[in-house]
């Protein structure tokens, strides 16, 4: 069976500090603190879909964090031994929501260098102060107007096939392009296939998707392809590089998965920080939501994401290049095209 990337979206994959997109029925436990502690556990139990691949012992998490239920504790204090329990799966799609407080586990990037600096990439030697903007891309020509430089910050401000059509035109007489997707945690995941089918000269399969059939842990449906479609009226077919951080999460590491297969296409930088499945929400009885992935994404091989997409070139910000004015990674691509 094969999916298509309109077809197959159901919820807006988005970074992790965003509101979930779908609902869940909530579960049906009583609305007191240890009722509310076995729904958000049971939730995770049935639904989670990473636990056996990142081999979390959900039962003795349970134990551990029930013995720290107290009569007293007050809302924010449940809120918080809630939310630590979350943070047991190490998955920047984890948020319990309240209103007061969103849960969130960050390690994901904030234990990795950054390999991004803003001031530089909008100094003098790559955007400048006159680039254009068109469709969220903040573009320029760069090393002596010869590659094309787009900066993307994030998948949820969409743009249409005539933004990208003018860009193009704008950059037709360049040898190269560089798309750099640092910092972009994520967005729309129709808009990374958009982005993607302009790269393509024919529709390729580029990764597979499984959904939940039942509560038991390694309850999961046969993979379904999913397909990155060409773009019938434009096409990028010269060099094009792919700038990466580990803050590339979420529908922008599925476009580096997707880039991965692109025929002209070489990944450049850092590992990124993954976010490889679809998230879902539910609801426990006092009424916050819960969002997790629900659903894993892996490669054209069948390899998992969650951890992330592996470079072609690893490289990093060098300091000494920083101090002077280069991005380290930006000079990599423009070495590898010319």
């Amino acid at each position: 069976m094969r999916l298509t990337g309109f077809k197959y979206i159901i919820v807006v994959l988005l970074t992790s500090l965003l509101l979930p997109s779908c609902m869940d029925e909530p579960v049906m436990e009583s609305n007191t603190p240890e009722g509310n502690f076995e729904a958000l556990w049971k939730i995770i139990d049935t639904r989670y879909c990473f636990l056996d691949y990142k081999t979390i012992n959900w039962d003795s998490i349970h134990d551990v964090y029930k013995l720290r239920l107290d009569s007293d504790t007050t809302e924010f204090q449940f809120f918080d031994l809630l939310g630590s329990m979350l943070g047991e799966l190490k998955d920047g799609h984890v948020n319990l929501s309240s209103s007061f407080d969103r849960s969130r586990y960050w390690k994901w990037f904030t234990d990795y260098p950054d390999n991004f600096s803003s001031s530089l990439i909008f100094s003098e030697r790559y955007l400048g102060e006159n680039y254009r903007i068109s469709g969220g891309f903040q573009y320029n020509k760069i090393a002596n107007d010869s590659i094309g430089y787009i900066y993307y910050s994030s998948f949820s401000d969409q743009f249409s096939d005539t933004n990208m059509r003018y860009i193009m035109t704008y950059f037709s007489n360049c040898k190269g392009l560089i798309i750099d997707v640092r910092e972009n945690g994520g967005g729309y995941l129709e808009s990374s296939e958009q982005l993607a089918s302009y790269f393509f000269k024919n529709d390729t399969i580029t990764g597979y998707i499984r959904h939940k059939t039942g509560d038991g842990h390694t309850d999961f449906s046969e993979p379904t392809e999913i397909i990155t479609k060409a773009s019938k009226n434009i096409q990028w077919q010269r060099p094009v590089i792919i700038l990466t951080n580990r803050k590339s999460f979420s529908a922008t590491n599925d476009f580096v998965n997707r880039m991965k297969m692109a025929p002209h296409a070489i990944i450049v930088g850092d590992i990124t920080g993954g976010g490889g499945g679809l998230p879902f929400s539910s609801e426990i009885p006092n009424g916050w939501s819960v969002r997790f992935s629900a659903s894993p994404m892996f490669d054209a091989n069948m390899q998992q994401t969650e951890f992330g997409i592996v470079p072609d070139v690893k490289d990093s910000l060098n300091s000494t290049d920083e101090a002077n004015g280069y991005d380290t990674i930006i000079e990599k691509a423009i070495s590898l095209i010319k």
